[in-house]
């Protein structure tokens, strides 16, 4: 389970501010910054997914994901069954490498799907075992 103060934002965590998304920023580069402010807490499978997918607050996001994921390994956020799993699993090889224990929770988490759907057995897993 997840330790850090769930009251506070991945801005306090990391000590960066990232500041207001700058004019014409996209609206998921306004969302990002938007959602590095609030508490870590408060952040919903589909924050998670969205932050995840881009990379934003890895090493403190991907535990509190692991454990949405051991309650529901195919938690959903706005786009599919399993999204959040899907984005975690694409955290990339260097972060995968630096964090086995992480890693090992994953293959927990994954080892309970009863039936995986196939995206997570052809595409994914092949990969996250690569060197």
């Amino acid at each position: 389970m997840t330790t850090v103060d769930p009251t506070r934002s991945l801005e306090d965590l990391e000590g960066h501010h990232w500041g207001e998304a700058p004019d014409g920023a996209t609206r998921l580069v306004a969302t990002a910054h938007g959602l590095r402010r609030k508490p870590i807490g408060e952040l919903t499978v589909e924050d998670l997914r969205l932050l995840i997918s881009q990379r934003v607050g890895l090493f403190h996001l991907v535990p509190i994901a692991l454990d949405v994921l051991q309650n529901d390994p195919m938690a959903e956020g706005d786009m599919y069954e399993g999204d959040l799993l899907r984005a975690v699993l694409r955290s990339g090889p260097d972060f995968w490498a630096a964090n086995t224990d992480l890693l090992q929770r994953l293959h927990t988490v994954i080892d309970a799907i009863a039936d995986p759907p196939k995206w997570l057995t052809t595409d994914l897993l092949p990969a996250l075992e690569s060197p």
